[in-house]
């Protein structure tokens, strides 16, 4: 199954913030939107960074409650990788684990066109193997 495929399923959208914006008014953003990580993006919306919620968190244990009026930009993880629809979800899933990531923005002629996840990459491998179970059972069915 291709990035694009996913991206078909599940929707393009992607949340954002600015690296000038609070680590404070991240954590917001990722509660409202019940997610886990928020892509930082430039002036031009080009991908500058990742900030997740264990980003917080560490930085809160180190810095205390101070950590909340950083600025984004300044604690960012970066650079940023990230994937092409044409992809595969297996070669997005070797990324992820090797980088040990668990979100990649995808890119398509330098515009940003979405996000995977690892669970999305978890969903589409076990699409893929219902899909061969269900081959096989025709197929088997089909064998006289």
């Amino acid at each position: 199954m291709h990035v694009s495929a996913v991206l078909k399923r599940k929707g393009r959208d992607v949340v954002t913030v600015h690296p000038t914006h609070s680590i404070a008014a991240v954590a917001e953003v990722l509660s409202r939107h019940r997610i886990g990580t928020v892509l930082v993006v430039d002036d031009l919306g080009h991908p500058a960074g990742v900030v997740s919620e264990r980003d917080i968190v560490r930085l809160i244990a180190t810095e205390g409650p101070a950590a909340l009026d950083r600025r984004t930009g300044d604690v960012m993880t970066h650079p940023v990788v990230t994937c092409a629809p044409s992809d595969t979800m297996s070669e997005v899933m070797a990324v992820m684990t090797e980088r040990h990531i668990r979100h990649l923005p995808v890119m398509d002629g330098g515009a940003l066109v979405g996000m995977v996840s690892i669970g999305d990459a978890v969903k589409a491998r076990l699409d893929d193997a219902e899909l061969e179970v269900d081959s096989m059972r025709t197929f088997v069915a089909g064998v006289r």
